[in-house]
């Protein structure tokens, strides 16, 4: 048994070690000319407020679009290895018939990086719930993908007067038969040593991380020519994100068996829920889908074709369509 645990060593070091002698010396290419002028196109294109809003003694970034209605508002969520910016192709669709919330969570895009930080779901619900209150919104609709879906679906579970609906962008929450990880979600979430050498290495080299990185990118979208905007405009920020991302990773299959005793409460939960999902998503997938349409009684399922992970980022006028007078009921969740 030792000798095999040396020997599986050895290869994993060894894989690591031709990686990192392929890219040392190799500077990660900087996009931050093309990020920020992005940013300036987006500005000028589209209308909202920035807030820096108070979590803790950290600041979490926040963009507000839209005004007031007599519509709940949308507070939009992003998963991992993401930011807000999954939602820019969305926003603009929804923002004139919409009150509009996008954040990020801390850790990631622009808001504080605090060090010796425990990412984890209860994180990412303290943000949420930062968010709620720094807006005083009294009903929400929550439109989460990815890894908001747990902190996203535990608070409505816990809130249920405030939550007029909710939205699932190719997310996940308990087990589910068909569920599977993405390659690098895999590969930082499987605890072992080949985890800890590839946290180390992805750490000590940026190329190498932003290697690893642009390659998810390109399969969560089905689109090719947004491939390469998107890989540049999130490959930025994401240099910056990795401790988080680490973090997040370490607890993740803890966290998805956690939720298997909230299987219960979700059949009971009678907010209306709108499932929309990428059918191109080999791991977040139609059967994902299909089981929360299973477990969650007031829901709608809709398999969005020619569209991967990043479902708002291939579909939006498809998403922004199934979103944008939902819940038809103005009343409060039940």
């Amino acid at each position: 048994m030792k000798m095999e645990l040396r020997v599986y060593k050895s290869v994993a070091i060894g894989k690591i070690a031709f990686f990192m002698l392929l890219l040392n010396g190799c500077a990660s290419v900087d996009h931050s000319g093309y990020f920020q002028a992005y940013e300036e196109r987006y500005q000028a294109e589209t209308e909202y407020r920035i807030h820096r809003l108070p979590r803790d003694g950290f600041e979490i970034h926040a963009r507000e679009y839209g005004i007031q209605r007599d519509k709940p508002t949308l507070v939009m969520m992003h998963g991992f290895p993401d930011s807000m910016h999954l939602y820019d192709r969305l926003v603009p669709l929804l923002a004139d018939h919409r009150h509009i919330i996008t954040f990020d969570f801390l850790g990631w895009g622009d808001s504080d990086k605090p060090e010796q930080h425990r990412y984890d779901v209860t994180s990412l619900r303290r943000d949420l719930e930062a968010v709620i209150d720094h807006f005083n919104l009294n009903q929400v609709v929550l439109v989460m993908h990815d890894a908001s879906g747990q902190p996203g679906i535990d608070w409505a579970l816990d809130n249920p007067h405030k939550s007029s609906g909710l939205v699932l962008l190719n997310t996940y929450y308990a087990p589910s038969p068909t569920l599977k990880a993405p390659e690098a979600i895999k590969r930082f979430s499987t605890p072992g040593i080949y985890r800890d050498i590839s946290v180390w290495a992805t750490s000590h080299f940026d190329s190498l991380w932003m290697q690893g990185y642009n390659q998810q990118i390109a399969k969560f979208i089905t689109t090719e020519a947004l491939r390469e905007p998107f890989q540049k405009i999130l490959g930025y920020q994401s240099l910056q994100i990795r401790p988080a991302f680490f973090s997040l990773n370490r607890v993740l299959n803890e966290e998805i068996e956690k939720r298997q005793e909230m299987i219960p409460a979700l059949k009971r939960l009678q907010t209306p829920v709108r499932i929309i999902f990428g059918n191109d998503d080999k791991d977040l997938n139609a059967g994902v889908a299909k089981e929360f349409h299973r477990l969650l009684p007031n829901s709608e399922i809709h398999l969005v074709d020619g569209a991967g992970h990043f479902v708002q980022i291939d579909k939006p006028s498809v998403v922004a369509s199934l979103i944008r007078d939902f819940p038809i009921s103005d009343g409060e969740g039940q």
